[in-house]
């Protein structure tokens, strides 16, 4: 399991023109889920992101976690983080788990989060929808994290 990982002044999230999720200061977590992942990857990754110290303290140094700073998070289903793009120009995403395994498990990592960082800190995109996602990212400061399980 793979998040992408952007610290964000603001983030929202649309569906067909439809507001469906916004934050101010938080993370904007795209999670692509791949064959082989568990729920147990799903519950560390959700740790993890709550947790990871990429919030600046008094002194500017990071040091602080979404947690510490009561920020919000913005997940977006993202299969495309899975691309293998090594042969020809066309990705393939072979690796990216199908959606009847990845959505139960973007669901747990959710679920997670929320656990971590309060049930109305954590928004979400629409499994399987065209989104249109904004953010203004803040540093800017985008990370990789991924489950002890990632090969």
């Amino acid at each position: 399991m793979r998040a992408l990982i952007q610290r964000v002044k603001r983030a929202n999230v649309s569906v067909e023109g439809s507001l469906r999720g916004e934050i101010e200061k938080g993370l904007v977590i795209f999670l692509g889920i791949k064959q082989g992942d568990t729920e147990k990857a799903a519950l560390y990754l959700a740790q993890r992101c709550a947790n990871l110290r990429i919030f600046g303290d008094e002194q500017g140094n990071m040091n602080l976690s979404a947690k510490d700073v009561g920020g919000s998070a913005l997940v977006v289903s993202q299969f495309t983080l899975y691309a293998d793009t090594r042969k020809g120009n066309r990705p393939s995403f072979t690796e990216a788990a199908p959606a009847q395994l990845a959505e139960p498990l973007y669901e747990k990592f959710v679920q997670s989060l929320k656990l971590e960082l309060g049930e109305d800190r954590v928004c979400t995109g629409v499994f399987r929808a065209m989104m249109d996602i904004s953010l203004v990212n803040d540093g800017p400061v985008t990370l990789t994290v991924e489950s002890k399980e990632a090969s």
